[in-house]
């Protein structure tokens, strides 16, 4: 599996969790037949629960964010370390795209 399948599969997966989330919340918010000092009590209690998951997704985001920095920054070391390794792979690719789109 390569690293971008790797990271779209995380923040795909974060998605999914959130929107999960949310519906649960909605869900939550529309069973609420009940006096309004219980609903501001659910709304408070809806509110915190939130608030903890929405700190849950910073942090989660706040580590994919740096393991996608320590690949960008391999790469650059990569690219400087090696540069004519990095030139002939794009200019393959390059060539490679060329080709498939001047196909008809």
């Amino acid at each position: 599996m390569s690293k971008k399948d790797k990271y779209t599969k995380k923040f795909k997966s974060l998605f999914d969790k959130w929107s999960a989330e949310f519906d649960k919340l909605e869900d939550k918010i529309k069973k609420t037949g009940a006096a309004p000092g219980d609903l501001d009590e659910r709304i408070k209690s809806a509110g915190a629960d939130l608030k903890e998951r929405l700190e849950s997704a910073r942090k989660e985001y706040g580590e994919l964010e740096e393991q996608f920095m320590d690949q960008v920054h391999a790469a650059d070391e990569f690219i400087h370390v090696k540069p004519y390794y990095a030139i002939g792979g794009t200019f393959i690719t390059g060539v490679f795209l060329g080709w498939l789109v001047s196909r008809k």
